[in-house]
């Protein structure tokens, strides 16, 4: 029995669909069981045999992380911490999703799973300590990293911009943050196959799509592939800026980018390139 958390989020609503289309014996819960509660969760599964967790529940407001640091931490490293409890008694697998946020972006080639964390903001020091906790009480997990996260369920950055693009006659973006944007649905395909080979490989890993850019000229390919898909209503300006032109509460990393070599090689997976999968979603969002 597979236990997926978070089902009615952007990637869990993927991995949901996955396990339904793969006819995989399966439970989910969101928020209707709170995994602040260890108790909710404790007795929510005392009666089930439970093999695999896949943990896709978190708090992912960045910036409000800021001013309520105490419920990032409930989310993001008690909540992770009950379920670590859960799998380590149930003697379950743990898949768990966590960020490139965890890193300060200073290093200049991509970040592999061996570098050593160190968060700048509420956030990325909520998710690292979520890793720790799981760490610390069960040996059988799969930290999957990842970044820059978009899908068709949730507010992420494709739905942003195209919202903007008809609202506004010029949209400004950072140019000097670099990183690679994930699809959820590839993502979630990353973890059906971990499940699926009924994977021992346990650990950390990075997960996005291949190549490298900024928010910048990601924003451009959306503009550029919506306007072909005759998405947009009206033409629109894009006006690259740097970060201290555009303030945020929370101190983003310069530098996300991920190797996905480890993955890769242990899962044998074949990762495809970014603008490939953004525009399967841009196809997508025209179909629907």
């Amino acid at each position: 029995m597979i236990w997926l958390i978070g089902n009615r989020g952007m990637l869990g609503s993927d991995v949901e669909e996955l396990l339904s289309c793969g006819n995989m014996d399966f439970i989910v819960t969101d928020i209707d069981v709170d995994i602040t509660d260890y108790r909710a969760l404790s007795s929510f599964a005392s009666e089930r045999k439970i093999d695999w967790i896949i943990n896709c529940a978190a708090y992912t407001a960045v910036d409000r992380a800021e001013d309520e640091p105490e419920k990032a931490f409930m989310v993001n490293a008690d909540g992770p911490k009950n379920i670590a409890k859960i799998a380590f008694d149930k003697g379950a697998k743990l898949i768990h999703i966590s960020t490139d946020y965890v890193f300060d972006g200073k290093k200049d080639a991509t970040y592999t799973e061996d570098d050593v964390p160190d968060p700048l903001c509420v956030y990325g020091k909520s998710k690292l300590a979520g890793e720790r906790n799981i760490q610390s009480l069960t040996d059988t997990y799969f930290i999957v990293r990842t970044e820059w996260l978009y899908g068709k369920n949730g507010n992420n950055f494709v739905h942003t911009m195209l919202k903007l693009f008809d609202e506004r006659d010029t949209v400004r973006v950072v140019e000097d943050q670099w990183g690679s944007p994930t699809y959820s649905k590839d993502l979630a395909n990353a973890i059906f196959r971990i499940v699926k080979k009924e994977s021992v490989g346990y650990g950390i890993y990075h997960f996005t799509n291949e190549g490298k850019t900024n928010w910048y000229e990601f924003a451009k390919q959306i503009y550029e592939r919506a306007r072909e898909r005759g998405l947009l209503n009206k033409e629109c300006s894009l006006v690259p800026i740097k970060t201290q032109e555009y303030p945020t509460k929370a101190v983003r990393p310069k530098n996300s980018c991920l190797s996905k070599d480890k993955i890769k090689n242990v899962f044998g997976l074949d990762i495809r390139d970014w603008k490939s999968a953004l525009m399967d979603f841009i196809d997508e969002i025209q179909k629907n």
